[in-house]
């Protein structure tokens, strides 16, 4: 997957469906990624790279497209996919995955079972062990991989979650998911699809 020559926007519709693996010493862990968010670098007013801050902190934001960004929130690690060339510090966030490898230990590892084991960000990196040592590795030459899997029915966007008084950046549909899958955060019971409804089959 190109992460340096498309948008961002584009890239994080491209990574639903896709399969996110991470291999620990102990366990494979994986799971299909079924929401997203766009951070559109120094113009976007959500983005931590807004109007050109750099922090040793958001260092890896400035690498080449492919390198793993992992920040911390409310003590939750979370996950995010850098694009663009080097300099140009975009990104997009893995918000929800639907788990596919290594189950039984996601469920032990969040003390959960069900939906809410992966259905957001701070969920999933939880749930898969990935933690900050990946943050400035290079997708697919450590010990986290994203591999071809499904293709959604349908792609929804939305408004970003969690972004306040940012102006126009408040309201724009950066946020993309797959249409009624029931691990996409805040998805409600009424609005959630079969599994043949919202992955594409045949």
């Amino acid at each position: 997957m190109d992460y340096i020559n498309q948008s961002t926007e584009e890239i994080a519709r491209q990574l639903l469906g896709k399969i996110l693996i991470h291999q620990t010493p102990t366990h494979s862990y994986s799971g299909y990624i079924v929401e997203t968010e766009a951070y559109i670098g120094v113009e976007d007013m959500a983005c931590h790279s807004y109007a050109g801050r750099r922090t040793p902190r958001l260092e890896s934001m400035y690498k080449i497209g492919g390198t793993i960004y992992i920040y911390t929130m409310h003590t939750h690690q979370m996950l995010n996919i850098v694009t663009k060339k080097t300099g140009n510090p975009q990104a997009v966030l893995i918000r929800a995955i639907e788990p596919l490898g290594g189950i039984e230990w996601m469920e032990r590892n969040r003390n959960t079972t069900g939906v809410t084991i992966c259905n957001g960000p701070g969920k999933l990196t939880k749930a898969m062990e990935i933690t900050k040592i990946l943050d400035g590795d290079l997708l697919n030459e450590s010990s986290l991989f994203i591999k071809d899997g499904k293709t959604p029915t349908q792609i929804v966007e939305s408004p970003r979650i969690g972004i306040p008084n940012k102006e126009e950046w408040t309201s724009m549909p950066l946020r993309y998911y797959v249409k009624g899958h029931p691990f996409v955060s805040g998805m409600k019971k009424r609005e959630t699809l079969t599994v043949e409804e919202y992955w594409l089959h045949g």
